[in-house]
């Protein structure tokens, strides 16, 4: 049985992530980044991938993790530190509500062949509706098609204003290392 917490938090998930899963080979190893509560490994797990879940602060996984075997919990400073992941590869690789731009060759990097990478965060205009508002945790336009477009197979590229779950202005990307298979349809919307 999920805890409440989990439910809330699975309930959450993007649905440009639930979009994409499809993608994934099934049973893959799946690296959640700078993953925050969880809710997209909790997600991840559920849908039957080996979940590797990073992040700087892991104390909100611990009740997810202890109720899902499916998921491992690594703490690290993604931006001051080594790249953790350094010889390994994932058969996807998903980044939510997250921006470290020396990153981005890592991730690419660490796709195994047909990988895919589900990537959905902030963009320049976001200003206007709060945080996060600094230039440095704000994508250019087209800054994530740009830079991924050279060395991955673009299957969906959005970038613009959205009201759910907030309001706010996003730039999202799913890409994949190779030719991808049979293209999802979007999912329906969670019921609230």
């Amino acid at each position: 049985m999920i805890p409440d917490m989990a439910i809330e938090i699975y309930g959450n998930a993007s649905r440009w992530v639930r979009r994409f899963l499809p993608l994934i080979v099934p049973g893959g190893r799946v690296l959640d980044l700078a993953c925050g509560g969880g809710r997209h490994a909790l997600l991840l797990a559920r849908q039957g991938f080996e979940v590797e879940a990073v992040d700087r602060d892991t104390e909100a996984l611990a009740a997810i993790a202890a109720s899902e075997p499916g998921i491992v919990i690594r703490e690290a400073d993604l931006e001051g530190g080594p790249w953790p992941y350094y010889g390994r590869v994932f058969d996807a690789i998903v980044v939510t509500n997250y921006l470290f731009r020396p990153l981005l060759p890592q991730l690419v990097n660490s796709l195994d062949a047909g990988g895919v990478l589900i990537y959905e965060t902030f963009m320049a205009g976001n200003e206007k509706f709060g945080k996060p508002s600094n230039p440095a945790f704000l994508l250019r336009q087209g800054e994530l098609l740009d830079v991924l477009r050279p060395k991955l197979n673009v299957v969906a590229f959005e970038q613009g204003e959205v009201d759910i779950p907030r309001p706010a202005v996003v730039q999202r990307i799913c890409a994949v290392r190779g030719l991808p298979g049979r293209l999802p349809e979007p999912p329906p919307p969670v019921a609230a």
